[in-house]
């Protein structure tokens, strides 16, 4: 994605923000346990948005630092997390430059945010921040589209895009060691309201012109109507890609 349309799609959530607090599904807890470990350690979640992981880090015992550049989004993380006082802070920063010392996290993680980041300024600052030792995962939900009514809603609202890789960024920056990957099953249960929500927060349909995606709107309640026939609501199904990469270095006297 070149620089123009990277700024101009990722601005785009500031507007849709309330949609995409009520509609973005979460992630499994196993693949939150395969990312960072079970054990409470300082973590930076980065593009943290409305918090859908840093609530599942708080929840397991991890002191957060959730990060992210826009303010409307850190606004519905914040109401959400009133209670989390001791072990989350939240701070508005972009990955190319963050406001931490040197090695003073034990894990960074990225949820669906990656493909914002400029890839020669973020990985940088991911490998500074992270202690020698400490883990950079990330994580991204997929819609499954082997299942046909899946596969006929991105088809109404457009595909998601592809899967990023940065094994060959991370490799050859030198900071990290190699990547490893895992997959689990998430199922999101959604009504037509929540399913419309969650149409209306992609940036490829936010930046729709209003005519063209109130068009997309309607189509994709159609398609709810029709699938859902006598039942109360659908079940999205999801792949949820994980990787992890281990900070390389020697960790000096007093970190840990």
């Amino acid at each position: 994605m070149d620089e123009q349309r990277r700024t101009r799609h990722g601005r785009s959530f500031g507007p849709v923000a309330d949609s995409y607090d009520r509609a973005r599904p979460s992630y499994p807890v196993d693949a939150v346990s395969w990312m960072v470990g079970s054990t409470p350690r300082r973590v930076l979640d980065l593009g943290a948005g409305t918090g859908a992981l840093t609530r599942l880090l708080v929840a397991a015992r991890h002191a957060v630092l959730a990060a992210d550049p826009l303010p409307e989004m850190l606004g519905h993380l914040r109401r959400r997390s009133r209670e989390a006082t001791d072990t989350l802070r939240v701070v508005a920063a972009a990955a190319e430059q963050l406001p931490l010392r040197d090695h003073v996290v034990d894990a960074v993680t990225v949820a669906a945010a990656y493909h914002w980041f400029d890839e020669g300024r973020a990985v940088p600052e991911l490998a500074r921040v992270l202690r020698p030792g400490g883990t950079l995962a990330m994580v991204w939900n997929v819609r499954d589209e082997t299942v046909p009514w899946v596969r006929r809603l991105s088809e109404t609202i457009g595909h998601s895009a592809d899967l990023p890789d940065p094994s060959g960024t991370l490799g050859l920056s030198g900071a990290f060691g190699p990547v490893e990957w895992a997959r689990f099953r998430l199922y999101q249960p959604v009504d037509r309201a929540m399913l419309l929500d969650l149409v209306r927060s992609r940036s490829y349909v936010a930046v729709l012109p209003p005519a063209e995606r109130e068009d997309v709107l309607t189509r994709v309640g159609q398609l709810y109507e029709h699938q859902r026939g006598d039942t109360l609501g659908l079940q999205l199904p999801y792949v949820t890609h994980c990787l992890r990469a281990v900070r390389l270095g020697r960790a000096r006297l007093g970190e840990g």
